[in-house]
């Protein structure tokens, strides 16, 4: 464990000095440690954190909606990422079938996959270049909300088990569903502000029982989750202090282990050998993407049509949330796993890379557009 401190110590300072996502370089470090220092990624105790850094990243996720706009554009919205979505998925999922043959639940994994667009990516490209306070920046954020619930949905969907655990793990959902949204608020009322952060721990208590509730029944815990950051998010957006801490949370402690062990799961022997299949889906993600997208970006995003979908077309949180699903359930295997995940960190690099070098977007950063929201308002 003090070996993956260090490693996660390293992988912040050079996500900060060379602008790229902390969660790529902790990848990048899970793969250096899991190929050259023989660290398994089956230990206990980093299982454990690994699993529960997914759900927290889940509801993180939702949170990060502006749902009184999402309102306003949800037309725009919806048309964008679900296109974004859709056409990926089918196509991912019909070369994955037919080209690779790849088993059927291989290639539902791989479509999923790739077809998703990293929220972490699109949100934190939005910060540094001023976007994410402006009306296009939310809009951009609510088309990545729209095809992230659909990756949510159709990843528990296509694998739901029913069993005994089913139906409690249904129940539990919709109470928490339900009650949180309208408890929370008094328990932060009356106990927030404390150094012992008694709000935090009640959040981590009910996503700890969706987490086990459905792991115990071996179904998807992603989708409720996903909807009770979502469901949240109204009331985070006026607790900014929060909302600081809940980020705080998951990025500095909770989240590297995802990613780290994410990285430990690649075998670069099975990347390398397969080298021209990992290209070959990258690049047909990226050109569904542009197929899917480009059209309704130029109809709702005018000049910035080009920088919407190259954001569009990254991929990492539910990209990687997908195949280690995929591997932990046996569904992929660890050479399917190696490349995807490796086109999917890819997908996070070059498309981001090109939109801020060569497609910068055009509207003006928090001066008009704010007040433009205002006058919507």
């Amino acid at each position: 464990m003090l070996l993956f401190f260090c490693i996660g110590f390293f992988a912040s300072l050079i996500s900060i000095e060379y602008g790229i996502a902390a969660a790529i370089s902790e990848i990048f470090f899970g793969v250096i440690a899991g190929n050259f220092l023989h660290i398994s990624s089956h230990l206990e105790v980093l299982s454990f954190l690994s699993s529960f850094g997914s759900i927290y990243l889940t509801f993180q996720a939702g949170t990060e909606v502006d749902v009184k706009l999402f309102k306003k554009h949800w037309l725009e919205a919806f048309l964008i990422g679900g296109a974004s979505f859709v056409v990926p998925f089918i196509s991912e999922f019909l070369a994955a079938y037919y080209w690779l043959h790849w088993t059927f639940g291989a290639s539902e994994i791989t479509a999923l996959a790739l077809s998703t667009t990293s929220l972490a990516v699109v949100y934190s490209v939005l910060v540094e270049t001023g976007l994410s306070s402006t009306n296009f920046g939310k809009r951009l954020m609510a088309a990545t909300f729209v095809e992230d619930a659909l990756t949510a949905i159709f990843l528990t969907l296509l694998f739901l088990h029913v069993n005994s655990y089913t139906f409690w793990f249904i129940i539990a959902s919709l109470v928490i569903l339900i009650g949180l949204p309208k408890l929370y608020p008094m328990i932060v009322k009356k106990f927030g502000n404390k150094v012992v952060e008694p709000e935090l721990k009640f959040l981590f208590l009910c996503l700890f029982i969706l987490e086990w509730l459905g792991s115990t029944g071996n179904n998807q815990q992603g989708l409720p989750v996903f909807f009770l950051g979502l469901l949240l998010s109204p009331f985070l957006t006026k607790n900014e202090a929060l909302r600081k801490k809940m980020r705080t949370v998951a990025f500095a402690m909770v989240t590297p282990f995802f990613f780290f062990q994410g990285g430990l799961n690649v075998d670069l022997r099975f990347v390398l050998a397969g080298l021209g299949v990992f290209i070959a889906l990258l690049f047909l993600k990226l050109i569904t993407k542009f197929i899917g997208v480009y059209p309704f970006a130029k109809k709702y995003h005018g000049a910035n049509s080009m920088f919407t979908t190259l954001l569009m077309s990254t991929g990492l949180t539910f990209g990687t949330i997908s195949s280690l699903y995929g591997l932990n359930n046996h569904i992929i295997t660890i050479q399917q796993f190696s490349l995807l995940i490796t086109a999917v960190i890819l997908s996070a690099i070059l498309p981001t890379i090109i939109a801020i070098k060569f497609y910068p977007s055009k509207t003006e950063k928090l001066k008009d557009v704010i007040s433009t929201e205002g006058a919507e308002g």
